[in-house]
């Protein structure tokens, strides 16, 4: 399991090495509260070419990116606030994860029977403000 220190300036650089040597396209991110999973997110979904930034799906569970031609291309969870994995299936998880896109999963733990058994399990870990450790 590779293991680094990185800063903020290297977050593009991190988001391309995960997608060249992810063959999953299930991303689980853990970590603590600032850890920078969604930042790390939103570096992925550049790499990728979405249209829109990204931003946390805290309140509403699931936000939903499109490429240039409109095709949705990557599906971004944050699971933080669901209480029991009940919620999650009401949310029609299964077609979410059926579906040919990119899936990034936070607080992934709180789902543990729902992850597709390939699915790049990604840590991050604060050290300073500006540097956070990777291992996945």
């Amino acid at each position: 399991m590779p293991k680094f220190r990185f800063n903020k300036n290297q977050l593009d650089k991190i988001a391309e090495k995960l997608l060249e040597e992810s063959k999953p396209k299930c991303f689980c991110f853990h970590g603590e509260m600032g850890a920078g999973k969604t930042t790390l997110i939103k570096a992925l979904l550049n790499k990728l070419g979405a249209l829109d930034t990204g931003n946390s799906p805290t309140f509403g569970l699931v936000n939903e990116y499109h490429d240039k031609s409109d095709t949705a291309l990557a599906y971004h969870f944050d699971f933080y606030r669901i209480e029991s994995e009940e919620e999650v299936y009401d949310l029609g998880i299964e077609e979410y994860f059926a579906q040919d896109t990119y899936l990034f999963i936070e607080w992934a733990e709180k789902i543990p029977n729902l992850i597709p058994t390939d699915a790049l399990r990604v840590r991050l870990h604060f050290i300073d403000e500006n540097t956070r450790c990777i291992e996945y």
